[in-house]
């Protein structure tokens, strides 16, 4: 049996039917750039997130930098996240004129400690950027408790978590404003690259539109120095039809964890992702730890199943993040993650059958393996 990592293929099939007569219509008026589709989808977007305003954008990264231009970072300013994320969470605050401030995940969740934020306070420290990873949602109580205690900021990347709940409070609605990409591998993805800033600030959101615009606060008059960071109209007619399906998506990826997790739950010793009580995960991914992974991958690969790690090497252990000066050691828990974590297949209309294929050669893995 062949078990693809994500099956992209099977969902634009079934969705074709709905798209390529939205994007005739898109070629036949010519009206490529903004106009009534980017507008339904940023109306739908906000009101599945629970906010005021969705301001959409041509990708994840840079409604994470347009947010924390918008918040007047200025050079020197620090911001704490965690080295445990894609690159482009840091990417964003440095390219903001930020500093990076790295603190260390809980192991159990694999998301920012709180325990660990305040050590990293300074008196420059302006924000904080947890990361919502895998689809499942940070420690946001305590993380505003700390942030309201200090004067800071709290933006969410919510990349990995579209419509994520914690406590019943949406993604990308918790913090003062939100980043959403929609690379195509993601919950909602485009046919191409697209990202959205969620917000309930007035002023955030007036900012980001002209930032994402050339700085314009109308055509040809420019407030402020901008970027061409628009999300196109072909991008945002596919988002709005897949945009209905996510509910029922996302409840398919949680059916397939649970059933992951029954497969394996016995199975000495890989680590399984930890769910609790306050969140609502949407499981963008699904990440068990597992020793001698290359070992492991390699197995699954000749039996035709698909995996993947996120992420091999945490942010502080880059070449780009040398000058940190944050050496192996710095931060255990995300190195220790990094060495263990394997990305099994997940994907909205994954079956039963192949769920059960994948744990049963995982089983099989295993037990030669010891």
């Amino acid at each position: 049996m062949q078990v693809p990592f994500i099956d992209l293929q099977a969902q634009n099939r079934a969705l074709k039917h709905e798209i390529i007569p939205l994007w005739e219509d898109i070629f036949d008026s010519s009206h490529f750039i903004g106009g009534k589709y980017v507008n339904n989808f940023e109306q739908n977007f906000a009101q599945a997130c629970e906010v005021e305003h969705c301001i959409s954008v041509n990708s994840g990264t840079d409604a994470l930098r347009f947010i924390l231009l918008a918040l007047d970072i200025n050079p020197g300013d620090e911001v704490i996240t965690v080295p445990n994320t894609f690159i482009a969470t840091a990417e964003a605050i440095s390219q903001a004129d930020g500093k990076v401030i790295f603190v260390d995940i809980n192991p159990q969740t694999y998301t920012m400690n709180p325990e660990k934020l305040e050590a990293a306070i300074t008196v420059h420290t302006k924000g904080i950027v947890p990361v919502h990873l895998y689809g499942r949602t940070d420690d946001m109580d305590m993380i505003l408790r700390i942030a309201q205690k200090y004067n800071l900021w709290v933006v969410e990347d919510a990349c990995q978590a579209h419509l994520a709940k914690y406590k019943g409070r949406k993604a990308g609605s918790i913090g003062i404003a939100g980043a959403f990409s929609f690379y195509p591998g993601k919950n909602l993805g485009a046919c191409g690259e697209a990202g959205a800033v969620t917000t309930n600030n007035v002023k955030i959101a007036k900012k980001i539109r002209m930032l994402r615009d050339h700085g314009q606060s109308q055509k040809y008059y420019h407030d402020i120095n901008g970027y061409n960071g628009r999300c196109d109209a072909l991008q945002a007619a596919a988002l709005n039809v897949k945009l209905k399906y996510l509910p029922e998506w996302n409840e398919s990826r949680r059916k397939s964890a649970q059933r992951y997790i029954q497969q394996l739950q016995d199975l000495k010793p890989i680590i399984l992702p930890y769910v609790g009580t306050d969140c609502l995960p949407v499981y963008h991914l699904f990440v068990i730890q597992v020793p001698n992974r290359d070992g492991i991958i390699n197995e699954l690969n000749a039996k035709g199943i698909g995996t993947g790690i996120h992420y091999p090497v945490p942010l502080h252990l880059q070449k780009a993040y040398m000058y940190l000066q944050k050496p192996k050691g710095s931060f255990p828990e995300s190195e220790k993650l990094a060495n263990h974590v394997l990305s099994l297949p997940m994907f909205p209309n994954m079956t039963y059958e192949q769920i059960d294929y994948v744990c049963n050669q995982l089983h099989i893995i295993l037990q030669n393996l010891g």
